[in-house]
């Protein structure tokens, strides 16, 4: 890459969410196999009859951490790794933190609780970047930026 990536422009709203389309793919496979793995350990550790009893109370929290684990984890790897995902290698975008450096493991964990705080007060943490400097609220929060890269030369 011949560019600095504080020179890149941050990537737009549409773009980010085609990438995010993207990974939703590998987040339901991940999700779906911490389930599978769930459902096998109680079927061993409690029987089958128990196994098809739904969480109750307290014992739904584990459960749904670990739902939330998987993808932030599988995100912060992609992240510290390469900046990118397999969704936003697709779409030529990379994150980065704001003076263009691989963000730390602390920065990528921010970004992911941060994020569903953008999303939880109706979007608008993502609807931030259609204004000013194209950052969403979590990009702010946890100084980083997602940039677009430039199209390889052939």
């Amino acid at each position: 890459m011949t560019e600095h990536p504080q020179a890149l422009p941050c990537a737009g709203l549409i773009r980010r969410l085609i990438a995010l389309v993207y990974d939703a793919f590998l987040m339901f496979a991940i999700v779906l196999a911490y389930a599978g793995l769930v459902l096998a350990g109680r079927v061993l550790i409690s029987g089958a009859e128990a196994a098809t009893q739904p969480f109750s109370g307290l014992a739904a929290a584990p459960y749904l951490f670990g739902m939330w684990l998987g993808p932030a984890l599988f995100y912060c790897i992609c992240w510290r790794r390469s900046g990118q995902t397999l969704g936003m290698k697709t779409w030529r975008l990379k994150l980065v933190t704001t003076d263009g450096k691989t963000p730390s493991w602390l920065q990528c964990l921010r970004r992911c609780v941060y994020a569903h705080v953008s999303l939880i007060v109706a979007g608008l943490g993502y609807l931030w970047c259609l204004f000013g400097d194209k950052n969403c609220w979590h990009d702010l929060w946890s100084d980083t930026r997602i940039v677009v890269l430039p199209k390889p030369e052939k």
